[in-house]
């Protein structure tokens, strides 16, 4: 890694076309997720807008040397249960493939665990393709275990 200081900023509508293609990067099995046009289409431009007009959702990005290297997106939620203190829902994390094993990913997830501290949050949960073992030991390593059998209805 290099000699400067990770950076963890919000992404501005600036880096969206950057993001989409980091996070299309990173499939379960190491291919794009799908086939991106060279030229966005306008829905990931108002994804971008509903999170960033949404006080408890933030798309991160983690730089160095002027370059983004990672993402994360994190949703603060508010269950009943919780008793007014919220769950931070880490979602899209990924690291750009030539950067992996370099502590960006750690970086970033003490990034969330310290922010989800400050936040006064009861835990941190996230979701992780089933195909991906080696980032499921990471998240074990971090401290994260595996309580949930996470299920899906495509609509």
């Amino acid at each position: 890694m290099s000699n400067s200081p990770l950076t963890i900023r919000p992404a501005t509508k600036e880096d969206v076309d950057t993001v989409v293609r980091l996070i299309n990067a990173g499939g379960p099995d190491g291919r794009q997720r799908r086939n991106l046009p060279d030229i966005l289409p306008a829905g990931f431009h108002e994804a971008f807008q509903t999170i960033d007009s949404d006080v408890n959702q933030h798309l991160l990005i983690a730089e160095l040397d002027g370059q983004i290297v990672g993402t994360f997106q994190i949703a603060y939620l508010t269950y009943l249960s919780g008793e007014n203190r919220p769950d931070a829902q880490i979602e899209a994390i990924h690291v750009k493939a030539e950067y992996r094993g370099k502590g960006i990913g750690t970086e970033m997830l003490r990034w969330v665990i310290e922010e989800s501290k400050k936040r006064h949050c009861r835990r941190i949960q996230l979701t992780s393709d089933k195909l991906r073992t080696e980032a499921h030991d990471f998240y074990r390593r971090m401290g994260f275990c595996i309580s949930h059998e996470g299920m899906k209805l495509y609509l």
